[in-house]
């Protein structure tokens, strides 16, 4: 078979597999497969694939179809423009999570901020795109994932910030040496029922989904803790979950009942990002 008729037939297992972007999924594995780049497939797709080339492919396609996710067989996943190592021990970066970079770069241009704070940092992506765009920032990234923290210190390895990010182990913002000008966290928001009716969990780690019963036990722990951590004109960027919004507005204002809150929604209109911002008295 040349690589054009196992695209071909990769694609049509896909569609009736109910796998979305089936052309471009069957791309992505038979490009690793190959270890090519988009231009070597494409400039190649009447070459005959060998036997052992069909195995490994196939074998790949067999692990998507029994929902595997593709980031986890490729061990890569791009995040704002940026290619970043992944593997099971962490969530897989979603692009709506971008809008949390690009917010805290919009209020990088109108407030001063010393120290960012990147809570539930997983593979590292919201730190390191931060870091890369804002090399003066001082960034922490905490994790209560020791396994989480290897992958994120792979990838600071990967793109250069090892030196401008300091990787904490503990729970949120307690391992935090000082206060934080902006805290950015994109923490479990999936409920409990939800994850056994999506049977989510299957590969992915369980500790980066599970937000409890109404899906907020980790973002009210962190409003709690912001207290003490926030600085005194700082501000914070959480992302949400469909339906989140009012109750995560509430919970701000309970514990900072003086603040400035907006509601963003992502490319589909859903509200995605709560941004608080404190005014010094």
């Amino acid at each position: 078979m040349t690589l054009k008729q196992v695209l071909d037939q990769a694609r049509q297992i896909f569609t009736t597999n109910r796998i979305e972007d089936a052309s471009l999924e069957g791309e992505i594995l038979l490009r690793h497969a190959l270890k090519i780049d988009r231009a070597g497939l494409y400039s190649e797709l009447d070459r005959e694939l060998g036997a052992d080339q069909k195995d490994v492919f196939w074998n790949l396609v067999q692990r998507r179809v029994s929902g595997e996710p593709t980031a986890y067989i490729t061990g890569r996943r791009e995040f704002y423009g940026l290619d970043f190592y992944i593997d099971h021990r962490v969530l897989i970066p979603r692009p709506e999570t971008e809008l949390l970079v690009e917010k805290a770069l919009e209020l990088a241009q109108t407030r001063t901020m010393v120290a960012v704070a990147d809570i539930g940092t997983g593979c590292g992506a919201i730190a390191i795109s931060l870091a890369r765009h804002l090399p003066r920032l001082k960034i922490y990234a905490s994790d209560v994932s020791a396994d989480a923290l290897e992958v994120a210190r792979i990838n600071c390895q990967k793109h250069g910030v090892v030196d401008r990010i300091q990787l904490r182990h503990g729970d949120m913002l307690e391992p935090l040496p000082e206060p934080i000008d902006l805290i950015m966290a994109n923490l479990p928001y999936v409920t409990g029922e939800e994850i056994s009716r999506a049977a989510l969990a299957d590969f992915e780690p369980l500790i980066a989904l599970n937000g409890g019963a109404d899906g907020l036990d980790k973002i009210k722990r962190l409003c709690e803790q912001a207290t003490d951590k926030l600085s005194h004109n700082g501000g914070m960027l959480l992302e949400i979950g469909l339906g989140q919004s009012r109750p995560v507005v509430s919970l701000i204002y309970r514990h900072f009942p003086s603040a400035s809150v907006e509601v963003i929604p992502d490319l589909q209109g859903i509200e995605r990002v709560v941004s608080l911002c404190l005014t010094p008295n």
